[in-house]
């Protein structure tokens, strides 16, 4: 009976991390490049229960016989496994500003910060006093020769994420996307996006601020050479968060929740009785 109130407590403390994981996937539903995160439970070794003190005969697969059979198997518990993060692409919206960007496939953006090396989704950027290529907190974005710096806003960055300016052309950023043949042949190029991948992106680690950090688990960050994401301008990737599917899933945690409560109150009571009944008569 003790055991059953360890099974539904595991049982709650585990719905408890569902809970959290929907709540924050719910929170970032609006911030771009954001994946939504999905934990993982895994239960505690099963009991295998035989009726003892019986007549009746058992046979094995391989032939030998007990006289306790089998009755069935009894969970012990079950507990959070780990909590990973789903790397789905996010819908991409139009926003029409040069300086958001978006990755369409498998990839991440590279950030310089104080901690070192970052990776992200979010391509919400702009140029700092300075012409920086930066983050809205300032971080800057690098390309492959190091931080992007660009001396006026007439720039363009296509597919391959190779950011292309000349400085004699003027006028609106966004127009410089339809340019003429003749036209891309006099812009000049000034660097490439630095854009990664990892072996296992599923052991990235989260750090906030929407960035991600390498594990040992992961592997370095690598440049993919042949299967590389494109790169939209004047777009972001939304997060790959169904509202509706959270708040069904968050319905289903909040059930199993009393659930798991409806059984350690039911433990509780019979130890009750049998403390102040059974024991006393």
């Amino acid at each position: 009976m003790i055991r059953g109130l360890y099974t539904g407590a595991s049982g709650m403390v585990v719905q408890m991390h569902h809970l959290d994981a929907v709540a924050n996937n719910l929170a970032n539903v609006d911030l771009s490049g954001y994946k939504r995160d999905t934990p993982v439970d895994k239960a505690f070794p099963e009991i295998l229960l035989r009726r003892m003190n019986d007549d009746g005969v058992f046979k094995f697969p391989l032939g030998s016989v007990d006289t306790t059979p089998i009755v069935g198997r009894l969970g012990t518990g079950v507990e959070l496994n780990e909590v990973y993060t789903v790397f789905e692409q996010g819908p991409l919206k139009q926003t029409e500003n040069p300086f958001d960007l978006a990755l369409e496939g498998a990839g991440f953006l590279s950030i310089a910060t104080e901690a070192g090396e970052r990776y992200t989704r979010n391509g919400s950027f702009h140029l700092n006093d300075e012409g920086w290529l930066v983050t809205k907190h300032g971080e800057p974005v690098l390309g492959e020769n190091g931080p992007l710096q660009l001396k006026k806003n007439n720039f363009v960055i296509d597919q391959d994420g190779v950011v292309w300016q000349n400085a004699a052309l003027a006028g609106d950023p966004r127009e410089l996307v339809s340019l003429e043949q003749n036209e891309w042949e006099s812009m000049e190029r000034v660097d490439r996006l630095r854009l990664v991948d990892f072996e296992h992106p599923r052991h990235l680690k989260k750090v906030g601020n929407s960035f991600w950090e390498a594990t040992e688990e992961s592997g370095p960050a690598s440049i993919p050479f042949q299967e590389r994401p494109k790169v939209r301008q004047g777009f972001l990737e939304g997060a790959n968060v169904n509202v509706v599917t959270e708040m069904v899933q968050m319905i289903e945690v909040n059930r199993s929740y009393e659930a798991n409560q409806k059984v350690i109150q039911t433990h509780d009571a019979l130890l009750g009785r049998l403390v102040n009944d059974v024991i006393r008569a």
